[in-house]
């Protein structure tokens, strides 16, 4: 395909549709792609027809699974969407999208409200200081409910939430909405209709439209200093529609504004949902100018939103393809790349020739010659990237902040079924692994077995579909372990770590005293030089934080990983002919070992954050089972009349299994989500278990 004129930065919007598991993303998505002119009609979710939700699995299960990218225009603008999963296992993929997203339309489900996905990923957004516009989804459903819904989003998430819009009718009755900016209703007979009839304000909403509107305004021209001057001097009724978009859109780009409308993702209304994505949400140029370091030097280098720029992009997704292989999906912060040209990936020091650029439409794709600065596109045959490199020009290289992923918590032991699947496994594993940044593989030493981590069971139950339908391996699966963790709890302890070796000729000399404490929680290793008057040689400290590094891979309570230690070397010898490097690597691994177990070492375990929505009458059933599982209850919420709410937080360990046990005691009723929250102490007498297990 020919490329079509290049759009404008200022006509860019780089968007994200995120929301819970089910609240209606990928329908609206589909609304988007049907009104856009992408697609001839709405694919429907159950039927397994939709274009984002692509993968025979996805469309299997009725979930978005990885994050697809699709690219629309609407009204002049271009709008690359990525729509992203809502389940807990796969939110890498929201993670990564957000990291290189400008804007989101954050998706409610209408009946439920703000749900614990929800909260989720408004977190992950502010994380990433995503503007967001607000979507409230099913309102003409029964049960869905517009103004319930705000009320939860003001409960739970912001108070800075405001309807730019507000609905006409309730559930079923809704025919269309009220613009509280340009004071005009616009109606529909069918929720498919093909376009919005503009209509008169209807009159017994006139007093709750005009106090909506104040409300709005007020609010809005608050973040903007020029049109809150003049919001003062001739009040609302003085600003024109223009003046009063600017301020809106002033406001949301903030941060801490938030835009919000409703109806249904399937219908016409999406048309007002497109209107809010051009007007409010940020193009690359709203952004500004993005900042790494020189690759180098260590220098800040900046990088402004311009194609007179050096090229720079983030590579922010790797896909397999079976057509056409590795597909690189990147965003564009500078410069222009072009197909045929080399780049250097300063992540790895690696240079790489472009093959193909696409743009992309899901799983189907259009080649382009040129993507410049704010665009997002994929290169075909990148042989070193994977997500979270940089791609820069080669003659001005930057390195910009990656991607961090959560630890894994839960693994399972993998192995092939036959000799003929043994080769294909490492091959498939290998190319998921360049996929998922939070799938990890990795080989027993005592067992030998494979094991693969993952960030739940569905995750890797997915993982394990994957190699048998894509790379054709059949594999038997043991049952999933717990990732646990070690830390030690005393500080300032001290040990030395001596090792000499003399037989002979040349021996080996390494002497070198460590003092450990506790790090914070998720901070990770740290290590402390404080050696003077070179009672150690330079040289030789290095192989002494190797030495401890390797020791921490088997911590002294049940051989898990050590985590969240800070470890200063402070003193030790060295002998003039004997010290050598390896003598101080094997001295700091003994001196480490030896301060870990004088620490208080404990074992840690992953605890979940764990919310159930259940029918009241089931209540007592959930919370008894729950304590069972050793869980600490956070809060029981009334969601509507006879559901509940009840957000507790529960070991992974006791948790396997646990979404078909509830189903199972609440007759397919009641449904829940978890998170990985933070690790915690194991109990004494369930640590003493888990280390006598691992022994044998």
């Amino acid at each position: 395909m020919a490329d079509a004129k290049k759009t404008p930065m200022k006509d860019i919007r780089n968007l994200g549709i995120i929301a819970h598991i089910d609240a209606g993303k990928t329908t609206t998505t589909e609304g988007i792609l049907y009104r856009t002119g992408i697609s001839h009609k709405i694919g429907a979710v159950h039927e397994g027809e939709t274009t984002t939700d692509w993968m025979a699995q996805e469309r299997e299960r009725g979930i978005t699974i990885v994050a697809a990218s699709v690219t629309c225009f609407w009204k002049g603008n271009q709008i690359n969407i990525i729509d992203t999963p809502g389940h807990i296992d796969f939110t890498v993929e929201v993670e990564r999208s957000l990291r290189v997203l400008d804007g989101a339309c954050v998706v409610f489900d209408g009946k439920m409200g703000v749900e614990s996905q929800s909260e989720t990923v408004w977190r992950q957004a502010d994380k990433y200081g995503v503007p967001r516009i607000c979507f409230i989804n099913k309102i003409n459903q029964t049960g869905g409910d517009f103004y319930k819904s705000l009320e939860s989003i003001h409960n739970r998430l912001s108070k800075r939430a405001f309807p730019v819009h507000i609905p006409i009718g309730f559930e079923q009755s809704i025919n269309g909405l009220v613009d509280l900016v340009e004071m005009k209703a616009y109606t529909y007979t069918e929720f498919h209709d093909k376009e919005l009839v503009e209509a008169p304000i209807p009159e017994d909403m006139m007093d709750q439209v005009k106090k909506a509107r104040s409300l709005l305004v007020e609010n809005a021209v608050a973040e903007d200093e020029a049109i809150l001057e003049k919001y003062f001097e001739v009040g609302e009724e003085g600003l024109s529609v223009a003046e009063i978009k600017q301020a809106i859109r002033t406001a949301v780009l903030s941060g801490k504004f938030f835009a919000v409308t409703g109806g249904d993702g399937r219908g016409v209304i999406v048309e007002k949902v497109l209107d809010m994505v051009n007007d409010y949400l940020p193009s690359p140029l709203d952004k500004g100018s993005t900042w790494g370091t020189h690759p180098k030097t260590g220098d800040e280098e900046e990088r402004k939103p311009s194609e007179a720029e050096p090229f720079s992009a983030l590579a922010f997704k790797i896909t397999t393809d079976p057509f056409v292989g590795k597909l690189a999906y990147f965003r564009v912060y500078s410069g222009t790349v072009t197909a045929g040209s080399y780049i250097l990936n300063s992540s790895n020091g690696e240079k790489e020739r472009v093959g193909r650029i696409v743009r992309l439409q899901a799983d189907k794709r259009a080649d382009v010659t040129e993507v410049g600065a704010g665009d997002i596109a994929a290169i075909v045959g990148l042989k070193a990237t994977t997500t979270g490199h940089t791609l820069c020009d080669p003659a001005h290289p930057i390195v910009l902040e990656s991607i961090e992923f959560p630890e894994p918590p839960v693994s399972i032991a993998i192995e092939p079924k036959t000799k003929s699947d043994q080769e294909k496994m490492g091959i498939a594993m290998q190319r998921l692994a360049e996929e998922d940044p939070t799938f990890r593989i990795r080989v027993d030493d005592e067992t030998g077995q494979t094991v693969i981590s993952g960030m739940g069971e569905l995750h890797l139950e997915i993982l394990v579909d994957r190699m048998k339908r894509e790379f054709d391996v059949e594999a038997n699966i043991g049952a999933p372990q717990v990732a646990y963790r070690e830390t030690v709890r005393k500080a300032g302890v001290e040990a030395q770590g001596k090792f000499i070796r003399q037989s002979g000729g040349r021996g080996q000399y390494g002497d070198a005293w460590l003092r450990i404490s506790p790090n914070e929680q998720g901070k990770g290793f740290e290590f402390k030089n404080s050696i003077k008057g070179g009672v150690i040689p330079g040289e030789y400290i290095k192989p002494v934080e190797a030495g401890v590094v390797e020791a921490m891979s088997t911590g002294t309570v049940a051989g898990y990983p050590v985590v969240d230690v800070i470890v200063e070397l402070f003193d030790g010898s060295y002998h003039e002919v004997d010290s050598n490097e390896m003598a101080f690597k094997i001295a700091g691994s003994m001196g480490f070992q030896a301060a870990m177990k004088a620490a208080g070492p404990v074992l840690l375990e992953p605890v979940m954050k764990v919310v159930v929505v259940t029918p009241e009458e089931f209540m007592g059933d959930v919370i008894g089972d729950l304590n069972s599982k050793r869980a600490r209850i956070e809060s029981m919420e009334d969601l509507s009349s006879g559901i509940k709410e009840i957000t507790a937080f529960v070991p992974l360990g006791e948790m396997f299994g646990y979404t078909t046990a509830l189903r199972s005691s609440t007759k397919g009723r009641a449904s829940s989500s978890m998170e990985l929250d933070h690790y915690a102490d194991v109990p004494n007498h369930v640590a003493e278990a888990i280390a006598s297990k691992r022994a044998k």
